[in-house]
């Protein structure tokens, strides 16, 4: 208890650690190549719940759903993602959060992006259209009134059409223990930044529907206030035509908390539970 009084205290830990858990929740793993429409890991009405614990406690929930919807008379993926605390932790610190993706059903390009989040009186309006003819991103941050440009390259991604993107588009066949992959991010006006993830290998982990053979990865992010050091994170993906999160583990400055998959509707495969 004492621990969760302490991390609720610091703000800026807390605002950190859950842009933290929509950034890796929502920027995970791989399948096989080809087009979205034709091989994709995912369809229309997909949905995933997650539950957020710190020590014994659930903090909060993130949710993801698959839509169908057109941008410039071009068929996209809306994706909406949302994440609120509940309970105990609500009582301390009122998160309310949506983020949206809209992406190419074929290439998976974002055409565009919005983040709205309200996390304890830390407010983001933010809205970014990403131009690919042009190769130039505008960013619209309304509760400033201000815009960037960033010019775009092919490999760009937004933080929820990233996670789409890399479950098509990585063969889990050619991954190499030790090694990593980039890829390049833009949902803030910090900028264009390289999101790395290092594979660990294969493992089992116990879950509430069962026993999961799982990815195992591991971000790289900035260690300091928030985690203890670079390599603090470790996340697990399905190791089945999914590829979905099923849990996400994270070392804090002050205790630690986990992110597992808490519920799922709308799969477009078989969700793989190993038999005992």
């Amino acid at each position: 208890m004492v621990d969760l009084v302490l991390l609720i205290q610091n703000f800026e830990m807390k605002r950190r650690l859950l842009t933290f858990m929509m950034l890796v929740g929502l920027s995970l793993w791989a399948q096989n190549g080809g087009s979205y429409y034709e091989n994709s890991a995912f369809k229309e009405g997909e949905w995933l719940k997650f539950r957020l614990h710190y020590g014994i406690l659930n903090a909060s929930f993130a949710t993801l759903h698959v839509k169908s919807d057109t941008v410039r008379n071009i068929p996209v993926y809306h994706v909406i993602g949302k994440g609120k605390t509940t309970g105990f932790a609500s009582i301390f610190f009122k998160v309310d959060d949506t983020y949206e993706s809209y992406f190419d059903k074929e290439d998976g390009k974002p055409y565009k992006f919005i983040r709205k989040i309200d996390e304890g009186g830390y407010t983001k309006d933010i809205e970014i259209n990403f131009d690919h003819e042009q190769d130039v991103a505008v960013l619209d941050d309304k509760k400033h009134n201000k815009r960037f440009n960033f010019t775009l390259n092919e490999e760009i991604q937004d933080l929820i059409s990233g996670f789409y993107y890399l479950r098509n588009h990585y063969d889990p066949k050619k991954l190499v223990v030790g090694k990593s992959i980039e890829m390049q991010m833009l949902y803030d006006d910090d900028g264009i930044f390289p999101f790395r993830l290092k594979y660990l290998g294969k493992e089992v982990l116990k879950t509430k529907f069962g026993r999961v053979e799982c990815l195992k990865f591991r971000p790289y992010v900035q260690s300091g206030r928030v985690f203890k050091e670079q390599e603090s994170l470790s996340l697990w993906v399905s190791n089945d035509l999914n590829r979905i999160p099923i849990r996400i583990k994270a070392d804090l400055a002050v205790g630690s908390l986990k992110a597992d998959l808490d519920g799922y509707n709308g799969l477009k495969n078989q969700f793989k539970i190993l038999m005992d």
